[in-house]
């Protein structure tokens, strides 16, 4: 029997429901907590106050892979360069969780990862430090500077020039909510890079399903509206230009080199090919979360899947 593609997209969106994983998430909430004390006991009047900034915030996270982002704004005059903050906000962590975590520099940010609990939970927060772009002025513009630690996409390490608006970014998702499924298709989008181990960032899928959304009728069933984004990315991921909504002088598009775009443009023609031949195929890109069987659903936040290797983290 066929796949009904639309109803095993709505399956796969209540398998990924991040309140599912409520014990977790509220661990998460827990170490994010401890890691805003520790900032703020440790850099005083040097830093403003901490605050979410990923797809938590945005409310466009799933279950199988998630993290917190914690954006780290400081004063303009908390150091004297970009790399001085980063380096020392890494070196802060780093002596802060020994023995409890393993801290590591990432293309923007600092990663922390909690060794595993009684429960086998392993917790993973995010911090991305930032520096205000002009002095006292962050309450009101909210606009920061970032530091590049490693290549990132075309943006070469050490780069100080990424400027943008995390607040900006967070609203830009709330505010283009109401239209019609569009943190369905974000979600699902996250769903088949987790499970097929794809590289673009949830920021630059977030852009540029929005992109798709301005620029086509995305309308349907779900699985009609997914293929039309999937097409959309199909036929633009090479030459799109997506702007940050924090700074539109930050080419997000740049955040993946033109091999990545490449293969992101032949993966959205493989899907759509493949289940147009056969519906039973989209279980293959976009499959249940087994830790959480149908048969345990109430409710969606809108045919079985494939058993896919586990991922040790969830966003």
């Amino acid at each position: 029997m066929a796949t009904d593609r639309s109803k095993h997209l709505n399956d796969v969106l209540t398998t990924h429901k991040i309140s599912k994983e409520q014990a977790l998430l509220d661990k998460h909430k827990s170490k994010r907590d401890d890691i805003v004390t520790a900032l703020n006991e440790e850099y005083g009047t040097d830093i403003y106050s901490p605050f979410n900034s990923g797809s938590y915030a945005k409310n466009t996270a799933v279950n199988k892979k998630f993290d917190f982002d914690l954006m780290a704004p400081f004063k303009r005059n908390a150091f004297s360069t970009l790399k001085e903050m980063y380096e020392s906000v890494y070196d802060f962590l780093n002596e802060k969780y020994q023995g409890t975590a393993y801290v590591r520099r990432q293309k923007v940010s600092i990663g922390i990862e909690f060794y595993a609990d009684g429960d086998g939970h392993v917790i993973k927060i995010d911090v991305v430090p930032g520096r205000e772009l002009n002095k006292d002025q962050y309450p009101e513009d909210r606009k920061l500077n970032l530091y590049v630690y490693s290549q990132f996409g075309k943006i070469a390490e050490g780069s100080d020039y990424i400027r943008t608006n995390v607040s900006a970014q967070v609203s830009n998702i709330r505010d283009n909510a109401n239209r019609n499924d569009l943190r369905k298709i974000i979600r699902l989008l996250k769903v088949w890079k987790i499970h097929n181990n794809k590289v673009p960032k949830s920021f630059f899928i977030e852009l540029i399903v929005i992109k798709a959304f301005d620029k086509k009728n995305v309308s349907g069933s779900l699985w009609d509206m997914l293929k039309i984004v999937l097409e959309y990315i199909r036929d633009n991921v090479k030459t799109v230009s997506l702007s940050d909504p924090g700074n539109t002088g930050n080419e997000v598009a740049d955040s993946l080199s033109d091999w990545d775009k490449t293969v992101m443009s032949d993966d959205m023609a493989n899907i759509v090919k493949r289940v147009d031949e056969n519906s039973d195929n989209i279980k293959l890109y976009f499959p249940l979360n087994d830790k959480f069987p149908l048969n345990d659903q109430k409710n969606s936040y809108g045919g079985g899947g494939f058993s896919v290797p586990p991922v040790t983290r969830f966003g």
